[in-house]
C-alpha cells in the first residue's frame, strides 16, 4: 500500500457512521470510554463543537492540553480533539509508551500551513545573509513540529498567546532582532505592547522570498512572517464601528491574532483563556462583543445567560478545520481503537521531536 492509499484509508469516514443517529454515536463513545477507563484520555480544544467537547476529559488551549497529556502518564491512548499541530505537540511531550490519535486527519490549521520547513530554511538563509547572526527565531505553537524543531535547533523558543510578551522580551535580550513565525498579527501586537514601533517591524514574504520594509536594516527589530489566522483576520474595524454605534455600552474583547487596527480599537485583547476568564469574572448584566472563534463564543453565550454576549462579527463561521472533528469521526476513531485496529496515529520523527522539545522547553522556563 502506498502513501496515498494509507492517507485515503485513514481519512474517509465509513458510510456506517453517517447512518447512525447522534444518540447511537454517543453510545459508542460512552461504551469505549467505559471500556478503556484511565487508559484512554480525550483532550478537547476550546474551539471544538459541543457534540465533541461533551466527551472531553480536559478542555483548554493547544499547549495546555498537550501539557495535560504529558502529565497524564496513566493514559496509553490519547485521542486529541483539536487539529494536527496540537496532536503533534502532544506526541512530542508524551512518552514512547503513549500513542496519540487524531479523529480526522483533515483537521489541519491554515495558519500553520503558511510556514513550511522549506520556506523557513530558505527564508532563514536569505535573512542571515542580510542580517548575519543577529536574529533569533520564535514560533507560535500554532506551527508544525518541523518548524518548532527548526526554531529549537537555532536557539529559539515557542510562544503562546498567553506568554508571547514574556518570550519576545526574553528573545530580544538574546539577539538584536527576532523572526516571528507564522502569525504576523500576534507578533505585531505583542511587539507593539513591548514598545517596539510599527516602523521597526518588517514583514517576510515566504512566497516572494523578500522583505517588505522601506527603511534600513539597522532599524528593524522584528521580522514578521507573512501568515495569519483565517478566522481572526475576519474581524474588522467596520465590525467595531458597528458595535460602537449600535451597542455603545458593550465592551469589545478580541484575540491578539486579530489585525493590529482591530486590537487597537478594542477595549481588551487576550488569549483564549484570558477571554474566558474576563467573561467569567465580569458582573451579571455586563455586555460583551467577542472577537474569536464562533464555537467558543456560542459556548460562552450558553454558559453565561446573565450576560449579554455577541460575536464581534455577526456573520462569523466556526473554524472550518477545527470542525472536521465531529461526533462521527470521534466514534469511528474510538471504535477502531476498541477493535485493536487503531487509525490516524500522529507520530513525530524522533529527530524533529528532539529539536521541538528544545523550543518548548525554553518557553516553559521563561518567567
Amino acid at each position: 500500500m502506498n502513501l496515498f492509499d494509507t492517507i485515503e484509508k485513514q481519512t474517509i469516514l465509513p458510510e456506517k457512521y453517517r447512518s447512525l443517529s447522534n444518540g447511537q454515536l454517543e453510545n459508542i463513545v460512552r461504551r469505549v470510554k467505559g471500556t478503556f477507563g484511565d487508559k484512554l484520555y480525550i483532550p478537547g480544544h476550546h474551539y471544538q463543537k459541543d457534540e465533541v467537547i461533551q466527551f472531553a476529559d480536559s478542555t483548554g488551549d493547544s499547549l495546555k492540553l498537550a501539557q495535560f497529556c504529558a502529565q497524564n502518564t496513566r493514559a496509553e491512548f490519547i485521542v486529541f480533539c483539536g487539529v494536527h499541530f496540537m496532536a503533534e505537540t502532544a506526541d512530542i511531550l508524551t512518552t514512547k509508551n503513549q500513542k496519540v490519535y487524531l479523529p480526522d486527519m483533515r483537521a489541519g490549521c491554515s495558519m500553520a500551513d503558511m510556514a513550511n520547513i522549506h520556506q523557513t530554511e530558505r527564508g532563514w538563509e536569505l535573512l542571515t545573509e542580510r542580517f548575519g547572526e543577529t536574529i533569533l527565531p520564535l514560533t507560535y505553537v500554532n506551527s508544525t513540529a518541523a518548524i518548532k524543531s527548526f526554531v529549537g535547533e537555532h536557539g529559539g523558543a515557542t510562544v503562546t498567546s498567553s506568554n508571547a510578551e514574556e518570550v519576545v522580551k526574553w528573545a530580544l535580550q538574546q539577539k538584536e532582532r527576532i523572526l516571528f513565525l507564522p502569525d504576523q498579527h500576534l507578533g505585531r501586537n505583542t511587539a507593539y505592547k513591548l514598545g517596539i514601533a510599527l516602523d521597526e517591524m518588517a514583514v517576510w514574504d515566504p512566497i516572494q522570498h523578500r522583505l517588505e520594509f522601506d527603511g534600513g536594516n539597522e532599524q528593524i527589530k522584528v521580522i514578521l512572517w507573512k501568515g495569519h489566522c483565517s478566522v481572526h483576520e475576519n474581524f474588522t474595524v467596520r465590525n467595531i464601528e458597528d458595535i460602537r454605534k449600535n451597542r455603545p455600552e458593550m465592551k469589545i474583547i478580541v484575540h491578539p491574532e486579530c489585525r493590529r487596527e482591530v486590537v487597537e480599537r478594542s477595549d481588551m485583547d487576550g488569549s483564549t483563556n484570558d477571554i474566558i476568564q474576563a467573561i467569567e469574572k465580569s458582573k451579571p448584566g455586563s455586555q460583551w462583543a467577542i472577537g474569536t472563534e464562533m464555537n467558543l463564543v456560542n459556548r460562552l453565550i450558553q454558559s453565561h445567560p446573565d450576560k449579554q454576549i455577541v460575536s464581534l462579527n455577526p456573520h462569523m463561521c466556526p473554524c472550518m478545520t477545527m470542525n472536521r472533528i465531529d461526533l462521527m469521526h470521534l466514534a469511528w476513531n474510538l471504535e477502531m481503537l476498541e477493535k485493536g485496529e487503531p487509525i490516524n496515529q500522529i507520530k513525530v520523527d524522533d529527530q524533529i521531536a528532539a529539536g521541538a522539545k528544545q523550543a518548548l522547553a525554553r518557553m516553559l522556563v521563561i518567567k
